[in-house]
């Protein structure tokens, strides 16, 4: 899967937190995953948040290689989006989410062979009652399995053997990057793979997303919170606002006003 280009046949992406992100809207982003034939060697989709970001920088500089690896990276905050702004980029909002959604509903046919790494025997039965959805293979990993070489070899090897057009990896950042680069690094699978996090949880209602209106002026996080403070708390109280001093540091770097 080759990455889109501007109408002057420059790459349509900006670099930004020292990741390239492509600058698709959602419509972009389903037209070019849906249009990749079914038998095309293995590519990936990631969606960095700020908890991505600021694991990445702070934390986890092995994980680079997983996020770059991605033949698509779509900005999935509102909030990094504004601090591209303030940067001078333009950097279009595609929540992993409604990306998800999107393809479901609307490009993915009944007949499409599907795999779903993690999740539960719930949502792959909710997806083939609600979507029509015929052909789904499913693989639950045990919990903290990215700390095990050998688990995370056979999560690889359920996406390879699969044979899926489409791979939804729904075991979390960044267990699901890991083993996404794994699997393209094979060189024997085949489909696109989407690192989509809960998504599949929203879609099939097990969970649900803020209103619109919190969603446009960037406050889902908070909604998030509210719903599950004893879970969320350190991501969002503590951790998350780590993203302005990368941030400010990242542009004095490169010189930006």
């Amino acid at each position: 899967m080759t990455r889109a280009s501007e109408g002057n046949g420059e790459p349509a992406g900006a670099e930004f937190l020292d990741l390239r992100f492509d600058r698709l809207d959602e419509a972009q982003a389903v037209a070019i995953i849906a249009a990749r034939p079914a038998g095309a060697p293995f590519a990936y989709v990631v969606t960095p948040n700020v908890d991505h970001l600021v694991r990445l920088h702070r934390r986890r500089s092995d994980l680079w290689p997983a996020y770059r690896g991605a033949s698509l990276t779509l900005c999935d905050s509102r909030v990094l989006a504004a601090l591209a702004r303030w940067a001078g980029l333009c950097l279009p909002v595609v929540p992993g989410s409604d990306l998800t959604r999107q393809l479901v509903r609307h490009a993915i046919a009944p007949g499409d062979r599907i795999a779903i790494l993690g999740g539960g025997a719930s949502i792959v039965e909710a997806l083939r009652a609600a979507y029509g959805l015929a052909d789904i293979v499913h693989y639950d990993p045990p919990m903290g399995f990215v700390r095990d070489p050998a688990e995370v070899a056979r999560a690889a090897e359920f996406l390879i053997g699969a044979r899926a057009r489409y791979s939804f990896l729904a075991v979390g950042s960044p267990q699901q990057e890991i083993v996404a680069r794994q699997v393209e690094l094979s060189g024997r699978a085949v489909g696109i793979g989407l690192c989509i996090g809960a998504s599949l949880d929203f879609l099939v209602g097990r969970q649900t997303r803020a209103p619109r209106l919190m969603q446009a002026v960037g406050l889902e996080w908070l909604f998030r919170l509210l719903s599950s403070p004893r879970r969320l708390w350190r991501r969002y109280l503590v951790d998350g606002p780590a993203i302005f001093g990368l941030f400010t540091a990242w542009r004095r770097v490169r010189s930006l006003p």
